[in-house]
């Protein structure tokens, strides 16, 4: 035998330890990506799309309604905690 010949991987000795390849089998790698394309909207993609319009909402009603600052404040605040409760605390049951 040639040199070349030990080094290739088209050898039949190779054949019987491995087998050839599926070439329809799908690699874990693309079922992962697969599964990651279909996957329906959650409760933190959710949120965040929801939080900006419920600040805009906030910052025009106390802009409308002469409010204060510390009051402003504490409502943005009660806000992103509750947003941020919705999209990552889960039922337990």
């Amino acid at each position: 035998m040639e040199l070349t010949e030990l080094r290739s991987l088209e050898r039949q000795s190779m054949y019987s330890i491995f087998h050839p390849l599926d070439p329809e089998e799908r690699l874990p790698r693309e079922l992962l990506l697969e599964g990651r394309r279909y996957r329906a909207v959650g409760r933190p993609e959710l949120a965040g799309a929801l939080w900006l319009p419920a600040l805009w909402l906030v910052l025009a009603s106390t802009g409308s309604l002469q409010g204060n600052a510390l009051l402003l404040l504490g409502v943005v605040a009660v806000l992103y905690t509750t947003f941020c409760a919705f999209a990552f605390l889960r039922k337990s049951s």
